[in-house]
């Protein structure tokens, strides 16, 4: 019997999904922000990359750090994880919410799970993680897949 093992997807497609999801997420919590109806007092990628470099910044520079972090566990997910279903996707996205909630908020100075701010930001912060892992899991299911011959 001959065995076959899959290639893994290619890092141009892992980075491609990256940056689409991570231009579609940053498209509707920049929205919800300009709309006035985020609760964040500022996107949270913003806050963290005036955090890391100490001072104000435009909002370009942290939609790049959105891009970036996005297009890392996108590209994580699409290359190393083996089951690539729905609930792994979401899998994906609720450790990544719970890792907002207790590292990334304290560090930018919106306390434990952003209470500092108010308890909105915990509803507030699932619902870009929910996005997040659906768009993760319906890019990388039916976005061009290589065919195998």
């Amino acid at each position: 019997m001959i065995q076959t093992t899959r290639a893994k997807p290619s890092w141009l497609r892992s980075i491609g999904i990256g940056i689409a999801v991570s231009a579609l997420t940053a498209i509707v919590m920049v929205t919800l922000l300009k709309a006035g109806v985020s609760p964040f007092p500022q996107p949270p990628s913003l806050a963290f990359a005036e955090t890391l470099l100490g001072r104000s910044l435009p909002l370009p520079v942290g939609l790049l750090f959105h891009t970036a972090y996005v297009t890392f566990w996108s590209g994580v997910f699409v290359r190393y994880f083996p089951r690539k279903t729905l609930p792994t996707a979401l899998g994906l996205a609720a450790v990544l919410w719970g890792v907002i909630l207790v590292v990334f908020f304290p560090v930018v100075g919106w306390g434990f799970a952003g209470l500092a701010i108010g308890p909105q930001l915990i509803p507030a912060s699932a619902l870009p993680h929910l996005l997040f892992g659906l768009l993760l899991w319906g890019l990388d299911r039916y976005v061009a897949k290589p065919s195998h011959a």
